[in-house]
Order: structure tokens, then sequence, then C-alpha cells
């Protein structure tokens, strides 16, 4: 009866991770939560105070106007945000003709 207070404890322990096999690079910071990204909850609040008469309605849009504000910036500070569709494309090909000679040992042939 031994062997079941061991199975009990071993139940009870938490297993032991696992070595890692190979060093990983650092995951990349979490995107943040979508509902940073909702216009939808500020537009909803407006039209409550505006069926109100409130006074908050003005509060609630200096809120909405701040969000949009935050949203420029993140899109302003965003990598490769300045750059052109043709420039992309060109960038596009430039690297795809890299993979190929690179693929194929830069001999031409």
């Amino acid at each position: 009866m031994a062997s079941g207070g061991a199975a009990a404890r071993a139940a009870e322990e938490p297993p032991q991770p696992e070595p890692p096999a190979e060093q990983k690079p650092p995951a990349p910071p979490p995107p943040p939560a979508q509902e940073e990204f909702s216009f939808l909850p500020l537009v909803h609040d407006i039209i409550k105070c505006m069926d109100k008469d409130s006074q908050d309605v003005h509060q609630v849009l200096n809120e909405l106007k701040n969000k949009f504000q935050e949203m420029r910036k993140l899109i302003s500070s965003m990598p490769g945000i300045g750059v052109s569709p043709e420039q992309q494309q060109q960038q596009l090909q430039n690297l795809r003709e890299q993979v190929c000679s690179a693929s194929w040992g830069g001999n031409g042939g």
C-alpha cells in the first residue's frame, strides 16, 4: 500500500518543466488589447449622453478625440508606414532576386 501513497504524492506534485532543447529569442511584446483599438464603446457613450441631454457628452467627446490622437501616434510610429506601395514592391522584388541568387549559388546557371 506504500505505492498508493507514493502515487498520491506524485499526483499532487506539479510536473517538472523540461529543459529547453534550444535557446529561443525573446518573444516580441504582446500587441495592445483589442479593446484599445475599438472606438465603438465611446461612440455608444456619446449617443447615450446625447439621448439624455447629459452634460457628460463633452467629456466623452474629448475621450474619443484623445483616442483618435493616440491611434494616429501609434500608426505613425509603425515601422515602414512611410514607405509607398511602389517602394514596397521594389523592396520585395529586390529580396526575391537575392533569394533566387542565393539559392542558385550566384553562378548564373
